[in-house]
C-alpha cells in the first residue's frame, strides 16, 4: 500500500470535519415532516425562480412600461395587505397544511390560465395584473400558515436551522433559475416559465398532504373579529414586534425601487433579460450564503444582528447608479439578499419561539400586513416618481430610507434586549387553560433578559 504521508492524513481529517459540519447543520432533515415540507417547498421555489425573471419581461413583452410593471407588482402586493389578516385567522382555525394545499392549487390554476395566453401571444397587461392579484391573494393565506406550521413539524431547538435550510434550498434554486429563465425568455418566451411554475405548485401540494404535524391546543372558535383582536393583542403586547414591523414596512418600500427600476435599467442599458438574470443570480448566491451563515450563527440578541446586516441591503440600489456593469450589480444583490435572508431567519425564529403557537399565524399575518402595507403604493409610485425626478434621485431616496429605518429601530430597548430561548429536541405542544384561552408566552430565559 502506498503511503500518502501527512497530506492524505490531513485531507482525511478535513473531510471528516466537513462531514461533521454538514451532519450537524442538517439535523432538522432527520425529522420526517420537516423533510417532506422542505422537499415540497424546494420544488415550488424552482418554479418561482423562473417566474422572477419571466414576469418582468412578460410585461415588457406585451408592450408594458415601467408604470405597468409597477402596477403588476402592486397587484401582487395589494391583496397580501388586504387579505393577510384573514389568512392569519383561518390558519389558526384550520389545519395549516390544508390551508397551504388550497393556496397551491389556486396558484397552479391561475398559472394554467395565463401560461397558454403568453405562449400563444394573446396575453395583455390586464391578464398579468389579474394573475398577480390571484397569486397575491393566495400568498396572503399561504405565508401565515407556513410560519405557523414550522414549529409543528420540527423541534424547537432546530427551528432556526429549519428556517435556514428552507432558505438555502430556495436560494440554491434561484442561482441557476434566473439564468435558465433568461434563456427561456430569449428563446421560447416567458409563458413556458409560468407553466413550469404551475406544475411546481402541484408538487408542493402533494408533499404537504403527506405531512402529519404535531397537534396544538386550539381555543374554542369565536367570532372572526374577536380572534383578530386576540392576534392584535399579542402584537401590541410586545414593543419589539411593533417596532420591527414598522421598520420592515419602510425597508420594503425602499427595496421596491430595485424591483421596478432594475429591469428597466437592465433593458435599456445592460443588454436586457440576460443581464437581469445575472443580477438575480447574484442575489440567489447571496441568499445561499446568508442561509449558510444562519445555520451556524446564533447571536444572543438576534434582532440586533438582523437589523445591522439589513443596512447592507441598500447597496444594490446604489449600484444601479449610473449604472455599474451587471456583474457589479450582481455582487451588490449578493450582499443585499444575504442580509435579508439572515435577518428574516432570525426574525421568524424569534416569532416562533416567543409567540404562543395558537396565535402564531395571526401574529405572522399582522407582521406581513404591516411589512407590506405601503409596498403597493411604492410599486405604483416608483415609475411615475422616476419620470419626475429621475431614476438616480429615486434610487438615492430609496437607499436613504432603508439605511435610516434599519439603524433607527435599534434605538428601541426591547429590540436590543430580545434574546434567544433555550431549546429542546421535543416538538412543542401548545398549552391551554381550562377555559380554552391560550396561556401566557414565556418571556424570559434563565440568565437572560426580558423579551419584551
Amino acid at each position: 500500500m502506498t503511503d500518502g504521508g501527512p497530506w492524505l492524513l490531513g485531507s482525511s481529517r478535513v473531510r471528516q470535519r466537513i462531514a461533521e459540519f454538514l451532519r450537524s447543520s442538517t439535523e432538522a432533515l432527520s425529522e420526517r415532516d420537516f423533510r417532506l415540507l422542505w422537499i415540497g417547498q424546494t420544488g415550488s421555489a424552482l418554479g418561482d425562480a423562473l417566474v422572477g425573471v419571466a414576469l418582468a419581461f412578460a410585461v415588457l413583452g406585451v408592450g408594458g412600461s415601467a408604470a405597468d410593471l409597477g402596477l403588476v407588482f402592486a397587484a401582487f402586493a395589494l391583496p397580501r395587505v388586504v387579505f393577510t389578516l384573514a389568512g392569519g385567522v383561518w390558519s389558526d382555525r384550520l389545519p395549516r397544511q390544508r390551508v397551504m394545499v388550497a393556496c397551491d392549487v389556486v396558484r397552479a390554476g391561475a398559472q394554467a390560465v395565463v401560461a397558454p395566453l403568453l405562449i400563444t401571444g394573446n396575453a395583455q397587461t390586464l391578464h398579468l395584473i389579474g394573475l398577480a392579484l390571484v397569486m397575491g391573494s393566495a400568498s396572503a393565506f399561504f405565508t401565515p400558515a407556513s410560519v405557523g406550521l414550522m414549529p409543528q413539524v420540527v423541534s424547537r431547538d432546530r427551528l432556526q436551522q429549519a428556517n435556514a435550510l428552507v432558505s438555502i434550498s430556495q436560494s440554491a434554486t434561484h442561482i441557476f433559475g434566473p439564468l435558465l429563465a433568461g434563456l427561456i425568455v430569449a428563446t421560447i418566451g416567458p409563458g413556458w416559465a409560468f407553466a413550469i411554475d404551475g406544475l411546481s405548485f402541484l408538487m408542493s401540494a402533494g408533499f404537504l398532504l403527506a405531512i402529519r404535524p404535531a397537534p396544538i391546543a386550539i381555543p374554542a372558535r369565536r367570532t372572526f373579529v374577536a380572534e383578530l383582536a386576540d392576534g392584535w393583542h399579542e402584537v401590541i403586547a410586545r414593543r419589539w414586534v411593533v417596532a420591527s414591523i414598522a421598520a420592515f414596512s419602510l425597508s420594503n418600500v425602499s427595496l421596491g425601487a430595485f424591483q421596478v427600476l432594475g429591469p428597466i435599467i437592465a433593458s435599456r442599458e445592460l443588454g436586457g433579460a440576460a443581464a437581469w438574470g445575472v443580477v438575480l443570480t447574484g442575489g440567489a448566491v447571496g441568499g445561499l450564503i446568508g442561509s449558510a451563515i444562519s445555520l451556524r450563527w446564533r447571536p444572543k440578541r438576534p434582532l440586533v444582528a438582523g437589523f445591522l446586516v439589513l443596512i447592507l441591503a441598500q447597496v444594490e440600489l446604489l449600484l444601479l447608479i449610473p449604472p455599474f456593469p451587471a456583474p457589479a450589480i450582481a455582487l451588490g444583490a449578493m450582499l443585499t439578499i444575504a442580509g435579508i435572508v439572515i435577518s428574516n431567519t432570525f426574525w421568524d425564529t424569534m416569532l416562533q419561539q416567543h409567540i404562543p403557537p395558537q396565535a402564531l399565524s395571526r401574529v405572522s399575518s399582522y407582521d406581513w400586513m404591516g411589512s407590506l402595507i405601503f409596498q403597493p403604493i411604492a410599486f405604483a409610485a416608483v415609475g411615475p416618481l422616476s419620470e419626475q425626478i429621475g431614476i438616480e434621485w429615486t434610487l438615492l431616496l430609496a437607499a436613504a430610507i432603508g439605511v435610516t429605518v434599519n439603524a433607527g429601530v435599534l434605538l428601541v430597548p426591547s429590540v436590543r434586549r430580545l434574546r434567544r430561548l433555550a431549546g429542546t429536541t421535543e416538538r412543542p405542544l401548545a398549552q391551554a387553560t381550562a377555559s380554552g384561552e391560550p396561556t401566557e408566552p414565556r418571556l424570559t430565559q434563565p440568565g437572560g433578559g426580558a423579551s419584551a
